[in-house]
């Protein structure tokens, strides 16, 4: 079955709408036509007619007088609009869009840009862009792209996907230098039509693209990104992504270039833990992280093992593997006797592996260590640091016959393995015809970058075996919760254990209901205006005794009524006085596109103090919030730090995710559900304070409800 973008991306015949031969857009598609030798026909399509680069040009798309499947659109952005209906009346239903001036122009841009839309619509026509520089499709060598495409253009196992059409180009310049290839190239642009979601839906069911590098300003649909991925999930496809846009200059910078809204980093990094996306920092680990788990696929459960005939390369690996959290594990006590035997007597077996310059007059350790630890059921993959010639000087042909002994036990292994240089390097023509005369899984990336990219590969291939989770069903509220009491309720249907607690409108009653609980007790003001209470004196602790109490409660109205003369005043809760534990924070909030999420972190004053939280999005498992709570830079406090009671992990795992169902329950317009905080005492977790906020705002859509 075909994909609905299968004519946007192999098109059999192409029109250059409003060519020109002044044009360096014009020049330049039609040169990277030429270096891939596209097979389908070329229509020029100019107003004045004329010749165009030696071709005579149709006055109108109409006019070309039979069928094209895709139109590169170099027309000014005020003439753009009239140039559809002639696409229609061609049966033309496909366009790339290189014009600017649109959303990344300002509001009246964006009005320019959805009318645009609105009448390809109208027409039918499907459309990439605007404002971006076209595709590449290297597997049909198939070019609409408007900047050159350096050859030689080699085959590649992975896509590249970009926002930013010069940076796509850039990215791809990078690849050929590491000599590598791509199977498809697309830059997107504004995004009118055709975004990110949609490539990425279709480079899934694209059986030359094993994996799909992208480069991103925003996400404009998070509902049909978060769709795209979990089906590249599952089809063991990784998507390795750069998002920009964790500065507030940064956020600028992004409106001002595409029209993009940035929003919250740490929710888009929930948002890749959900759907298995592997997040990087910069374009040489996008490029190489991308290309390394194309070639490895799913790794298996294991981690790593490294050699080199270096040792000073394998301490700098084992530090790099430590940094990343890529388990280095020891040798099993067979891969240990195999190396033994093999290692010369001042050679000591362990991972990483130190084959010795031994290996300058003996090269098969090399291949004798490969075998050795690829079959090793401890390792997911093996990874061996040898450069390979990268000119034709080399003294003896000694690299050359090293590769080959690597080549010849990557050959025999059962695990991915992967050579490597010492540092990024270029791949020469030598290098080149070395890997293709050897066949040796060889990148010239550099040690630090392929122990970054072996990291990624075992994160995402530990999320990949795990697979897409059912989301259950949340029954929806039929309730509202306003007040701190009001919250407190609700969660306790939710199976949130929370505090007992009494709310009281005398001192009288406040004594009573102080003998009933016992003592010693809480005295706080019960208002749904005040947030903070223990900023205006709305909270008193460790009560014990009727004047005491009594004085509280006095004292606590004349200080809130001072401080916020206009607050609704529910009255006085009264509830025990817990003895010591760990306070944490949860509180959950609700994004624009990506919808609601849940933050886990200490609590009382230190989540604003220390802002040490983890985030997920909404709905979590149990085993999610046990992941969120090793993730706390306090997490060590949570295990009876110096002589403290260790708390049981699961319990709080399982009242938090019951937090996170409550807020699912509690519907869109609910903005943020905070209980802060959460007491926990071994196994005995009990919510102290909540606080329930709503927007009044009619709610948008979201990815997760």
């Amino acid at each position: 079955m075909s994909h609905p973008l299968d004519s946007f991306f192999k098109p059999r015949s192409i029109a250059f709408i409003g060519a020109t031969e002044r044009s360096i857009w014009t020049r330049a598609a039609r040169v990277n036509v030429k270096v891939l030798n596209y097979e389908g026909k070329l229509h020029y399509v100019n107003r004045r007619g004329g010749e165009v680069l030696g071709k005579v040009a149709a006055t109108s798309a109409t006019a070309i007088g039979e069928p094209v499947d895709l139109a590169l659109l170099m027309v000014p952005s005020e003439f753009l609009i009239d140039t559809l209906p002639d696409l229609q009346s061609a049966g033309i239903r496909n366009a790339v869009v290189l014009s600017s001036g649109f959303a990344e122009a300002g509001a009246g841009g964006q009005l320019q840009q959805q009318m645009l839309l609105d009448a390809a619509r109208s027409a039918g026509i499907r459309l990439l862009g605007p404002n971006c520089l076209g595709f590449v499709n290297f597997v049909d060598r198939i070019p609409v792209w408007t900047v050159p495409i350096r050859g030689p253009v080699l085959p590649g196992r992975f896509a590249i996907v970009s926002q930013s059409g010069a940076l796509a180009g850039q990215m791809s310049y990078f690849v050929q230098w590491q000599g590598l290839g791509l199977s498809y190239m697309v830059s997107t642009g504004n995004e009118a039509d055709i975004d990110v979601a949609q490539v990425i839906d279709y480079l899934v069911d694209d059986p030359a693209t094993q994996a799909i590098a992208l480069f991103m300003e925003t996400v404009r649909d998070a509902a049909g990104f978060g769709r795209a991925a979990e089906r590249a999930l599952q089809a063991g496809k990784p998507i390795v992504v750069l998002k920009i846009g964790t500065s507030e200059v940064t956020a600028k910078a992004a409106q001002a270039h595409t029209g993009s809204l940035v929003g919250d980093d740490r929710v888009f990094d929930a948002a890749c833990r959900r759907y298995g996306l592997v997040r990087v920092k910069t374009l040489e680990q996008l490029i190489v992280t991308t290309e390394l788990m194309a070639r490895t696929g799913p790794l298996r459960e294991g981690g790593l093992g490294v050699l080199s005939m270096s040792g000073g390369m394998c301490e700098i690996a084992a530090d790099d593997a430590e940094a990343l959290g890529m388990p280095l594990p020891e040798l099993s006590t067979a891969t240990v006797e195999k190396l033994r035997a093999a290692l010369p007597d001042f050679g000591t077996p362990h991972n990483p592996l130190d084959i010795t310059g031994a290996a300058m007059l003996k090269p098969e350790l090399y291949e004798q260590a490969i075998d050795a630890m690829s079959s090793d059921p401890v390792f997911a993959a093996v990874l061996a640091v040898a450069d390979a010639p990268s000119d034709t000087y080399d003294d003896g042909k000694f690299s050359r016959v090293i590769v080959e002994h690597v080549a010849a036990g990557q050959k025999r292994s059962v695990l991915p393995s992967l050579a490597v240089s010492h540092v990024m390097r270029p791949a020469t023509a030598v290098t080149q015809e070395v890997i293709a005369a050897t066949g040796v899984n060889y990148l010239p990336c550099g040690l630090h970058q392929a122990v970054l990219g072996f990291a990624a590969a075992s994160r995402w291939s530990r999320r990949q075996r795990q697979g897409v989770a059912k989301m259950p069903a949340i029954e929806p509220a039929t309730q509202r919760p306003q007040s701190e009491q009001q919250a407190l309720e609700f969660l306790a249907t939710r199976g949130v254990p929370v505090i007992p607690t009494r709310i009281v409108n005398s001192r009288e009653a406040a004594i009573e209901a102080a003998r009933a609980i016992g003592e010693p007790v809480v005295l706080k003001i019960a208002s749904p205006d005040i947030a903070h209470k223990t900023d205006i004196g709305g909270v008193v602790l460790r009560l014990s005794g009727d004047a005491a109490v009594g004085e509280a409660y006095e004292r606590i109205l004349a200080s809130v009524m001072k401080a916020q003369p206009g607050a609704r005043i529910d009255g006085i809760v009264v509830l025990p006085m817990r003895g010591q534990g760990v306070e944490l924070f949860v509180g959950t909030m609700r994004d624009p596109r990506w919808g609601a999420a849940i933050a886990v972190g200490l609590g009382g004053i230190w989540v604003e103090a220390l802002q040490d939280t983890s985030l997920r999005l909404l709905p979590v498992t149990v085993t999610d919030v046990e992941e969120m709570l090793g993730e706390l830079r306090g997490s060590k406090l949570l295990d009876g730090f110096r002589g403290a009671p260790a708390i049981d992990r699961k319990a709080v795992a399982t009242v938090v995710a019951a937090i996170g169902d409550a807020a699912l329950a509690l519907g869109p317009q609910l903005v943020s559900l905070e209980i802060n905080p959460i007491l926990v005492s071994g196994s005995r977790v009990e919510a102290l304070d909540a606080l329930a906020i709503w927007d009044e705002a009619p709610a948008s859509v979201s990815a997760t409800q």
